[in-house]
């Protein structure tokens, strides 16, 4: 196996592994953050083209078992429709990921995760009927976040949960869309020659991590009210966005 990247210190590996097992409680409780957390703090400490593909996997691998119950209860027809979207919007991401400069790329990823940050303190949901056009455009948008920055979440999750849809579908097509979603970044960072031989050692290093994080985020849902731990993932994306910044890297490091 290859080795880890020979500029990867002992303390940067290790907040690593942290910020790892921290995007996993956050995705294991709420269903959805681990990305917020993880892309700005990882695509300083090891690049956003290293990073991008590391969440994609491990959030892959460790997620898959929910995907039998969530294909049951979906909605498919209107999850299928999303992914039309995801379909124009991912290659977009990836595209944008693969040309861009690394540094304009993790300021993106900034600013794209401080205004996803903003739009789910402010609350804000679509409260009317999915329509076909829109569900399109947001999965477009959704996969075009996700192809750049794997924070592809929040788009979707606002629109879904505002609807007049029952929460159980809402939830069932939302892990089901991720996984389709999931699936179509997998092919484009394969064809983008974004899978490297440093992502073996990294994904094998932060797997168990994250792995352990979503196993005490689902515990945690029951030991604290929603309203709380929703305001402790906020603060922590938040954090994460404050140390990803660029001009932070020499503490960082």
């Amino acid at each position: 196996m290859p080795p880890l990247p020979a500029d990867l210190t002992p303390a940067t590996l290790t907040l690593l592994v942290v910020t790892t097992f921290v995007a996993g409680l956050a995705r294991g409780f709420s269903g959805f953050g681990a990305a917020l957390i993880f892309m700005p703090v990882a695509s300083a400490l090891i690049g956003p083209r290293l990073a991008a593909p590391v969440i994609l996997i491990i959030d892959a691998v460790t997620t898959i078992g929910l995907v039998p119950g969530a294909f049951r209860r979906a909605d498919r027809r209107e999850v299928a429709v999303m992914s039309l979207g995801a379909l124009v919007g991912v290659p977009s991401g990836v595209y944008l990921l693969t040309h861009l400069d690394p540094l304009t790329i993790r300021w993106a990823i900034i600013a794209i995760c401080a205004a996803l940050f903003v739009l789910l303190v402010s609350g804000w949901r679509y409260h009317g009927r999915p329509r076909a056009p829109l569900t399109v455009g947001v999965g477009a948008l959704s996969g075009l976040f996700s192809g750049a920055s794997q924070v592809g979440g929040p788009p979707v999750i606002a629109y879904w949960l505002g609807g007049a849809i029952p929460a159980n579908i809402v939830r069932a097509n939302i892990v089901l869309y991720f996984e389709v979603s999931t699936a179509l970044t997998l092919l484009n960072f394969l064809v983008g020659g974004l899978f490297v031989p440093a992502l073996a050692p990294l994904s094998l290093t932060t797997a168990p991590a994250y792995a352990l994080g979503l196993w005490a985020g689902t515990r945690l849902f029951g030991v604290a009210s929603e309203t709380t731990f929703r305001r402790i993932c906020l603060a922590l994306i938040a954090l994460a966005v404050v140390i990803g910044l660029p001009p932070l890297d020499d503490i960082l490091r």
